[in-house]
C-alpha cells in the first residue's frame, strides 16, 4: 500500500483511540446509504458494528460495516463496484465462505477524516454484531472494555495483531453472552419456559 514496507504503515496507521464521536454513526449512515445505492439488490443487510458503533465508547476512529450479500452474487463485479468508488481491497478469503475486507480513507499521509473498514460476507450468523449488541445493552461492561483497550494501546500502538490478541478473550467472552442473552430473549418471545 502507498509503496510502503509494513513497519511504514505501522507508523503511518497506528492504533490510536478517541473518546466517542457523535458523528461516527452519521457518517456509518452516509456511507449505507452510498453503497446501498451503489450495490442496489446484491445488499441483503449492511450493520455498522465494532466500538464506534457503541454509544459512548472510546474506539479507534475507523467505522467497520459489515455488508452481507446475497450467496449467488458475483464476487468479481461487487469488488469492481467498490473499488470504482475508491474501496481499496486488503484481503479476500473465499475457501471458507467470502470474507472481502476493503477499506476507504487511508492516504499517503496517514488516517483521513473518516475511516471505513468495509467486510463483505454472505449471510450468517456473526459474532461481531452480537458482541456489539451485548457491549451496548451493557455500559459497564462497554466501560471494562475501553479499559482494556487504554490498556493495551502503550505496549501494542504499531501492532494491529497484538493488539486484537490482547483483546480476543474478553471479546470471545462477551460475545458468547451475548449469544446467550439473544437465545433467551427468542425464547421467551416464542412462550418457551
Amino acid at each position: 500500500m502507498f509503496g510502503k514496507t509494513m513497519d511504514e504503515l505501522r507508523t503511518l496507521f497506528p492504533n490510536d483511540l478517541e473518546e466517542y464521536n457523535s458523528h461516527w454513526p452519521e457518517w456509518y449512515e452516509e456511507e449505507k446509504q452510498s453503497l446501498m445505492a451503489m450495490l442496489g439488490d446484491m445488499v441483503v443487510s449492511i450493520d455498522h458494528y465494532g466500538s464506534t458503533s457503541i454509544p459512548g465508547l472510546t474506539a479507534k476512529p475507523i467505522i467497520d460495516v459489515l455488508l452481507q450479500i446475497s450467496a449467488t452474487d458475483e464476487v468479481d463485479a461487487l469488488k469492481s463496484r467498490l473499488s470504482d468508488s475508491g474501496w481499496l481491497l486488503m484481503s479476500e478469503h473465499l475457501k471458507t465462505g467470502l470474507h472481502l475486507m476493503l477499506c476507504k480513507g487511508y492516504t499517503p499521509e496517514g488516517y483521513g477524516e473518516r475511516v471505513f473498514h468495509l467486510h463483505v460476507r454472505h449471510p450468517g450468523d456473526w459474532d461481531e454484531l452480537y458482541f456489539r449488541d451485548y457491549l451496548i445493552a451493557h455500559p459497564d461492561i462497554a466501560a471494562e472494555y475501553a479499559e482494556l483497550k487504554r490498556s493495551l494501546l502503550p505496549q501494542h500502538r504499531y501492532d494491529r495483531n497484538a493488539y486484537a490478541q490482547g483483546k480476543q478473550e474478553f471479546v470471545r467472552l462477551y460475545t458468547a453472552k451475548g449469544r446467550e442473552e439473544r437465545s433467551n430473549t427468542r425464547s421467551l418471545d416464542r412462550g418457551d419456559r
